[in-house]
């Protein structure tokens, strides 16, 4: 199917606040204890979370960081572009998709505590996202475009583009 709308009514997503539709469809039961887990954690997690995500055209997720590594999976649809800033200032820029000849992987890991934000390279993209220690809003932080370009003023251009 090439129809964003298909996959969103068939797969049941739900607008998510970053920009574009997810659904989780993956908690494990099982938790992490705070004790075994790093600083950054106020409290137990569950090993792991997964969710479908799907971008439109003219849609993009914000920039955002999260406390745990996220690995994004490609499932169908246009490639997409995943814009990560790492806490030193460094800006990545990765295609996540199947055409590997153009540079394309099919899997892209997200360091924890890099802003990241991403774009679809036509019409959709659905991808799938797994986070570990699973994901807890808790975790997530969206700074507004004045404070990313507070502490990146050499990223303006892109936080300008894909900031909140």
């Amino acid at each position: 199917m090439s129809d964003p709308g298909y996959y969103i009514k068939k797969l049941e997503l739900q607008k998510h606040p970053e920009g574009g539709w997810f659904k989780e469809t993956y908690r494990s039961g099982e938790l992490i204890p705070k004790k075994s887990l790093s600083d950054r954690f106020p409290a137990d997690r569950n090993i792991s979370t997964s969710i479908l995500f799907l971008l439109e055209a003219g849609e993009f997720s914000a920039f955002h960081r999260i406390k745990s590594d996220e690995i994004w999976n490609f499932h169908a649809g246009a490639s997409l572009t995943i814009f990560s800033i790492s806490n030193e200032g460094k800006l990545k820029a990765e295609k996540l998709g199947l055409d590997i000849e153009k540079g394309d992987k099919p899997q892209i890991i997200v360091p924890f505590g890099h802003y990241f934000a991403a774009r679809t390279n036509g019409d959709f993209t659905l991808v799938g996202c797994t986070v570990a220690p699973g994901f807890d809003f808790n975790d997530f932080e969206m700074p507004t475009k004045k404070e990313l370009l507070g502490l990146f003023p050499e990223q303006a251009k892109i936080i300008k583009l894909y900031g909140f």
